[in-house]
């Protein structure tokens, strides 16, 4: 392909928090450039926002129902090729049916829906419209975490046994939605962050990372989820019982209460003959622990990653790598799915290393069945399959 992808955007704009991230994460590698959006739920702070990207006034819109009408109405040397949906929870599913019905790709953020239903529902349309859609679960694009992931498919564990995962943040420990906190506010919210808070925001994450890394589907889950901050109305704390296919069993921990803890998401993995960890504070680091020898830890560009972490590093060995560049990693993957789908190309997304719509409804279920089973007096609840 002989030009850059055109993106547009759905919120991102004044004041947003994961809107600069992708639009830096998007344009890292030079292959992707902003060339509209809708940034905001108001027409003003909308085109605020588009001036500040220095955007031509006639492609920043009021909403993304006029954004991807006019966009669809474009010749093809001109507009879009997807959208960026990074907005809070209860706008990604109507935006993202919006932006298939007009004909386009889609980039959506964590988690999916509001619902299960409009889950598996979106889902249909995904496959029904023919075009591509990403989750962004940046994680997944760290290059350590794909080393993990290699090691356990390559049998270097030996059979999983034990998964353990855990995401603590200590920033919601106060009352802050009261206190004006946009960040605070929308998540903390019901009507705009739907039935979960904490795992919803963060312990999808810890679903997701771990039948990434180990290719193994939770089957069955006992959920505790409660409330420590008083007035809150979602839950702020919550720890899961996880039971795996193939016999696995595993932990799962996620916490916005933790007082002290940053952004401490962490995960490991134990199999017959090695475990490994991985921490996002430290993710340019894999341990392998092996009984017979000593620890071993892996670094990021060292020549003896594999061939998938190697893939996703741009800096030479010692110079850092981090969250912007996982998230660009997982924009990179997207952009070859677009790029090959542009030139005709016969393309099976689930050849590509990105989270797709598949992830999307596998976040929502087990959201689904977290809630399902914290409020249920039944020990364990079944993961819809």
């Amino acid at each position: 392909m002989d030009r850059k992808l055109r993106m547009g955007m759905v919120g991102g704009g004044r004041d947003a928090f994961i809107g600069p991230v992708h639009r830096i994460a998007a344009q890292m590698d030079n292959r992707t450039e902003l060339v509209c959006g809708a940034f905001s739920s108001t027409q003003e702070k909308s085109r605020l926002s588009g001036k500040d990207l220095f955007l031509h006034p006639d492609r920043v819109y009021g909403d993304y129902d006029e954004m991807f009408r006019k966009e669809a109405a474009l010749p093809d040397c001109d507009r879009m090729d997807f959208v960026a949906i990074v907005t809070p929870n209860n706008v990604h599913y109507p935006a993202a049916v919006a932006a298939l019905d007009a004909g386009f790709h889609v980039v959506c953020d964590k988690p999916m829906t509001m619902t299960l239903d409009e889950a598996r529902d979106l889902e249909g349309r995904v496959s029904e419209a023919g075009k591509l859609f990403c989750l962004t679960h940046n994680y997944t694009g760290y290059p350590m975490v794909k080393e993990a992931r290699d090691l356990v498919s390559s049998g270097e564990l030996g059979k999983v046994r034990r998964i353990v995962v855990e995401y603590p943040q200590g920033w919601l420990a106060t009352m802050l939605e009261s206190e004006g906190v946009k960040q605070a506010m929308w998540r903390t919210d019901p009507n705009l962050a739907g039935a979960s808070s904490c795992m919803g925001d963060i312990g999808t994450h810890c679903e997701n990372l771990a039948e990434y890394v180990t290719g193994l589907r939770i089957t069955e889950m006992c959920a505790d989820l409660a409330t420590f901050v008083e007035g809150r109305a979602l839950d702020d704390d919550g720890s899961v019982l996880l039971r795996f296919e193939g016999g696995a069993r595993g932990m799962l921990w996620a916490s916005q209460i933790a007082v002290g803890e940053e952004n401490g998401l962490r995960l490991r993995v134990y199999g017959e003959t090695s475990g490994i960890e991985w921490r996002q504070l430290e993710p340019n680091t894999l341990v392998v622990h092996s009984p017979d020898r000593p620890t071993e830890i892996r670094r990021t560009a060292t020549p003896f990653v594999g061939s998938a972490a190697a893939a996703n590093v741009r800096l030479p060995a010692g110079h850092p790598e981090g969250y912007i560049e996982a998230f660009a990693n997982v924009y990179n993957c997207f952009a070859d799915a677009v790029s090959d789908v542009i030139s005709g190309g016969d393309v099976n997304e689930e050849e590509y290393d990105y989270p797709n719509v598949h992830d999307g409804v596998r976040g929502m279920a087990f959201l689904d069945a977290v809630v399902r089973s914290s409020s249920s007096d039944q020990k364990w609840v079944r993961f819809p399959q």
